[in-house]
């Protein structure tokens, strides 16, 4: 329940960063979202081993994808939630108050992924967190690469960058529809893209040969 909770927060807050002028199709959805990724807690493989005791790496590694569907799921139900409040919102907005939150877990779960096989980028917060966004982007293990280059205006990366997020927004806008029906579709739509998103970049990982497959 604690950790629903503070999904649900994250989304608030996107949704309220969201309405000062980030939109779906421009420039800034793709900063806010490495911006959002890159405050969340990414869990070190000292910590993850710790948490999940007497778990193998790829136990661990399934245990992470099932727990980030079930909170991007929880953000795709608070979506459809706000749809039938008594004063509609703009629906761009929410759109993209969906995507960038959601997305942020999932470069979140990514990382950690990386974490756990003992893969994790080094550098500066932004770096590591650009290297985890192209990674989502790609759907394939990260590169260390500096951040202003990953996100430089028109650059290969972004470009991808901005089409996943188009098309996971066209996603979000069916957690608006009428009544309930937007909590149901949002919360499905959203566990089973996580899911894939995980478990597509953790075969990759399994298959690098630097990967450590014990702890």
């Amino acid at each position: 329940m604690a950790r629903l909770g503070k999904t649900k927060e994250l989304a608030v807050r996107a949704r309220r960063a969201t309405s000062r002028g980030v939109w779906v199709s421009g420039r800034g959805l793709v900063d806010e979202v490495v911006g959002a990724a890159a405050k969340l807690p990414v869990r070190d493989r000292a910590a993850l081993r710790a948490q999940y005791p007497g778990r193998t790496p790829d136990q661990v590694a399934d245990a992470l994808v099932r727990a980030a569907a079930r909170s991007t799921g929880a953000v795709g139900a608070t979506v459809g939630v706000w749809a039938v409040l008594p004063i509609v919102p703009a629906f761009p907005v929410e759109v993209a108050a969906e995507t960038l939150t959601v997305v942020a877990l999932e470069i979140k779960l990514v990382a950690e992924l990386h974490e756990v096989y003992g893969l994790a980028l080094t550098g500066s917060v932004i770096d590591r967190t650009s290297g985890y966004a192209a990674a989502w982007a790609n759907r394939r293990g990260a590169v260390l690469v500096p951040g202003g280059l990953v996100l430089a205006v028109g650059s290969p990366v972004r470009k991808r960058l901005t089409r996943r997020l188009a098309r996971r927004a066209g996603r979000s806008t069916l957690s608006l529809s009428p009544l309930l029906t937007g909590a149901v579709v949002g919360a499905v739509l959203n566990r089973r893209e996580t899911r894939r998103v995980g478990h597509t970049v953790l075969g990759g990982l399994q298959k690098d040969p630097n990967a450590q497959r014990d702890w």
